[in-house]
């Protein structure tokens, strides 16, 4: 995708560009859930071992499904969920690069480092997509506190809009859609202890709770977003996000200021739910952490950081590198 942002540019909303298609379906109302993704990735890698020629039928046929040991509807999900948090490729249904050094045996395919919930998380909320729901909420919607029936509202007044604008005038999306998309979105965030008792299967924890980026406000169903620092996200994770940030809407561009990462749609800031201090105190860390690729500067009083050499940066990199530091200081 070519730059989407031109020099000295703003963008208020990535949701009016055409490039990024819009989905408010296909969890089939189910969260993600501990295990999906590795069972997902070992499918997808088997698949490719025994030469599959068509890699949909691991989440079509019946032999296949039984194998992932749950209902049609609910490997329909993972095969969302995989799609969107960029462990599996849409087109290819093959693992991504990411995807292949976190679930590989020195990477992190039980999801315990906190790095990787922030990664998937990232991939969730940072573009528009087959989540939208998601970036809408961290990237659009303003307000400190909601609840279901004001995300709701809020968000189908943008959809409308949207079709006014002829962005969705084919769609035949109807609230019922959204208010079960809203629903999901905010059960991946909450803890068990945050969504009462009696909870049925379709209600068991995602992993993403552990983030704590949205908690319940006591009675009447409100809950708040969890704005300030992030002390489990990782400088490399933040690194990645800072790095696709720039990769995807900026690219020509070599300096960003402290306001526009922590304000701009699809910033780490936004999605990361990081006050601007908090990406002020991470910046300043990106040079050791880059050797100077990414430089911070404060000396003539606006707070910038600049990617001297952009091709000297690879992300993954730093996120094999993180995987592998927890694995050398587990065994010592």
């Amino acid at each position: 995708m070519e730059q989407i942002a031109s020099e000295g540019s703003v963008l208020k909303s990535l949701l009016d560009i055409k490039d990024y298609r819009l989905q408010f379906a296909g969890h089939e109302t189910f969260t993600l859930r501990y295990g999906w993704l590795k069972k997902v990735f070992d499918a997808v890698l088997k698949a490719k071992e025994s030469r599959v020629a068509d890699p949909s039928t691991i989440f079509t046929d019946s032999r296949s499904i039984a194998d992932f040991g749950v209902g049609k509807n609910m490997v329909q999900s993972m095969r969302h969920w995989a799609i969107s948090t960029a462990i599996i490729d849409d087109s290819t249904l093959s693992a991504t690069p990411l995807g292949r050094i976190m679930f590989a045996p020195r990477g992190d395919p039980y999801l315990e480092h906190p790095g990787s919930l922030w990664l998937l998380h990232w991939h969730l909320a940072a573009l528009p997509g087959r989540a939208t729901t998601w970036h809408w909420a961290f990237n659009e919607f303003n307000e400190p506190t909601f609840d279901r029936d004001l995300l709701v509202s809020r968000l189908m007044t943008r959809i409308d809009l949207l079709r006014e604008a002829g962005r969705m005038k084919e769609s035949r999306l109807k609230e019922t859609t959204v208010r079960r998309d809203v629903e999901c979105f905010v059960r991946t965030y909450l803890t068990k202890s945050s969504t009462g008792k009696g909870l049925h299967e379709e209600n068991l924890e995602s992993p993403l709770s552990e983030l704590a980026l949205i908690q319940p406000m006591g009675v009447g169903g409100g809950f708040q977003f969890r704005r300030g620092p992030k002390p489990t996200l990782p400088n490399e994770v933040f690194l990645y996000g800072l790095v696709r940030f720039w990769a995807e809407l900026y690219k020509t561009r070599r300096e960003f200021s402290v306001e526009s990462l922590t304000h701009e749609p699809g910033s780490p800031g936004r999605v990361f739910l990081l006050d601007e201090e908090s990406v002020a105190e991470r910046l300043a860390e990106m040079s050791d952490l880059t050797s100077g690729a990414v430089h911070w500067d404060e000396s003539t009083g606006l707070r910038q950081v600049y990617v001297n050499d952009p091709s000297a940066i690879e992300p993954l990199d730093h996120i094999r590198k993180l995987y592998e530091a927890t694995l050398h200081a587990r065994a010592a």
